[in-house]
Parts: structure tokens; C-alpha cells; sequence
């Protein structure tokens, strides 16, 4: 760890309040930026600001187009830059199959896990064309890059969001913006254990791959990629999908 990696930097992370989004909140803030984020749930809210004292954590709820503009508002009246992205909110599916997913199930979680990626990204990027600089990191999933891995709508999701990564970085490469995703296999997160598999036929589907992996990992193993994607030293890195699942998928 660099505590001077991201000196001057302003770090915007949504779904700060636990797992990957609260490691990396403390993690870029060791690291000298100013953080702010948001959380859907207040009391995650609480955590997030206990344990980055210096940042600024409020409630949102990234669906909602008029938070997301509030929340980058307010970031750039109070500190006249965004630096820094991690769209880091998300949630899972319950492992529904095609048969099985439901309207309200599909539209949840492609509303957190993808449109609201692609406002947030909207919503900061004239500011880091007019600067010439900007990092911008997407927290995708193995279940963006093949079908074994969770259900239909989780698995649309993240592909959704390598297809967002990828045209961002390729349409404003010129701009000074970078825009990469990081794919994590398993990690020791909410959305793992508060999940409840709804469907025991999509379950059995999956366990097979599920078997192949060897462990977990751990939110700061993620959180130490976003910093260093968002930092100096990837200056050349942008439109890359970074696996970070253990070998997971390697065979």
C-alpha cells in the first residue's frame, strides 16, 4: 500500500457500506484520496463513515437517476472534481434460469448492476473530458464473461457492464479517460451470504463450475485492483476486463 498513491484525488464508490465497495473506500483513502460514496442502506452508510472517517458517505439508491445526479452535484460543488469511479454497487439473482426469472427480479438487478453504471458513467464523464483525465473502474464478474456462473439476469448484467467498460474506454481514449472492469470470481461478501438460492434446478446446473474454484477471496484483494487500476501506474491500461478469480477460470 502507497499512502501517497492518490494524493490530491477525489474518489467517487458506489456501494461503499460493505464488501468490495467498503474495502475499497479504505483503501483509496489510505492512499491520500478524499472518498466519497453511497450506499442503498443507512446503516451500511454508518459503517462506510466509521471506517473512513475522512470521507463523505451518504444514502442512495443508484437506480434512482435523481440521486445519482444529487450525489455527483454535491461531490463537485465540494470539491470540483471527480477524479475517481468505482461503480461498485451490485446485487445477485438467486440464481434464477431463463424459465424461472421473474419481471421484478430481472428488472432489479439489471437497474442496480447495469444502468446504473452507465448513468453514474454519464453523469461524471463531461467533467473528465473537460480535465483530459479520469478513472473510471467497473466491478463486473466471471459471469460476464461465460454462462456458468450465476443466473440469467446476473449473467446479462455483467456482460452489460464488459460491453459499458469497453466502449467507454474506446470512445473517449483520446479524452485522458480510462475505463477498465474487474471480473472477481467468489468473494467473502453480503451478496454471497445473504444470498438464497430460489431456484434448486439453476443451482444444480451451476455446481459443476461452482466446484472448480479453489476459494473465495477476500474484498481488499479486489479493492488493492481498483486502486492500482485507478492509479499512475496503470497509465496505459484502459478497455481492459481484468479476471481476478484465483484461476478459476484459467482452465
Amino acid at each position: 500500500m502507497d499512502s501517497t498513491r492518490h494524493n490530491g484525488r477525489v474518489a467517487l464508490v458506489t456501494g461503499a457500506g460493505s464488501g468490495i465497495g467498503l474495502a475499497t473506500a479504505i483503501r483509496l483513502e489510505a492512499e491520500g484520496a478524499v472518498v466519497v460514496g453511497c450506499d442503498v442502506k443507512p446503516d451500511a452508510v454508518a459503517t462506510a463513515q466509521a471506517n473512513v472517517p475522512s470521507g463523505r458517505f451518504t444514502a442512495c439508491d443508484v437506480t434512482d437517476q435523481v440521486a445519482i445526479d444529487a450525489l455527483v452535484g454535491q461531490t463537485l460543488d465540494a470539491h470540483g472534481r471527480i477524479d475517481i469511479v468505482g461503480n461498485i454497487a451490485g446485487i445477485n439473482d438467486s440464481f434464477l434460469p431463463a424459465h424461472e426469472v421473474d419481471d421484478a427480479t430481472w428488472d432489479r438487478v439489471l437497474a442496480v448492476n447495469t444502468t446504473a453504471v452507465m448513468r453514474v458513467c454519464r453523469a461524471v464523464l463531461p467533467g473528465m473530458q473537460a480535465r483530459k483525465d479520469g478513472r473510471i473502474i467497473n466491478i463486473a464478474s466471471i459471469a460476464g464473461l461465460g454462462g456458468g456462473a450465476s443466473g440469467l439476469a446476473y449473467t446479462a448484467s455483467k456482460h452489460a457492464v464488459v460491453g459499458i467498460t469497453r466502449s467507454i474506454a474506446w470512445t473517449y481514449r483520446a479524452d485522458g479517460v480510462r475505463c477498465n472492469a474487474i471480473c472477481p470470481g467468489g468473494v467473502r461478501t453480503n451478496i454471497v451470504s445473504r444470498e438464497d438460492p430460489r431456484s434448486d434446478w439453476g443451482l444444480d446446473r451451476l455446481r459443476k463450475f461452482h466446484n472448480i474454484s479453489e476459494r473465495m477471496a477476500q474484498p481488499d484483494e479486489i479493492a488493492a485492483l481498483v486502486s492500482w487500476l485507478a492509479s499512475d501506474e496503470a497509465s496505459f491500461v484502459t478497455g481492459a476486463i481484468v479476471t481476478a478469480d484465483g484461476g478459476w477460470t484459467a482452465g
